[in-house]
């Protein structure tokens, strides 16, 4: 028998509209979607500030954690995506306040832009939860 599937959901205008969740644990596996940093109304939080946007990101992605029984330590691997490399420094600042204690495996890449302007860095997630 399978493992049963837990959802999380954000609230984000683009979880329905485009069909998916925040988080989803299977088992012991956990993977969180890419996060930007939206504010509570849907717009971006911080604009222009790297550092704190990558902050929120992480808050967004510590709470769909919790909804389906795991925390930021469980995290095993990030991917930061980011529209602007020369700002690495604030973006892995906002990283290693996370996860100086349990630093997981991470890339940080560069694209070209994000889904909205405003938005400076995205941020994906695994973790694995311990029995």
């Amino acid at each position: 028998m399978s493992a049963p599937v837990r959802r999380a959901f954000s609230g984000a205008p683009w979880e329905a509209k485009v069909g998916y969740c925040r988080a989803l644990r299977r088992g012991a596996h956990v993977w969180v979607t890419g996060t930007v940093a939206m504010d509570e109304k849907g717009g971006v939080f911080a604009p222009g500030d790297p550092q704190a946007q990558a902050r929120r990101c992480f808050e967004i992605i510590a709470a769909a954690l919790v909804d389906v029984g795991a925390t930021l330590s469980d995290i095993v691997r990030t991917r930061m995506f980011v529209t602007d490399i020369d700002h690495w420094e604030a973006f892995g600042r906002a990283h290693g306040e996370v996860f100086s204690d349990h630093p997981p495996a991470t890339s940080m890449i560069e694209i070209s832009r994000l889904i909205s302007p405003g938005f400076l860095v995205e941020i994906e997630a695994d973790a694995f939860v311990d029995d």
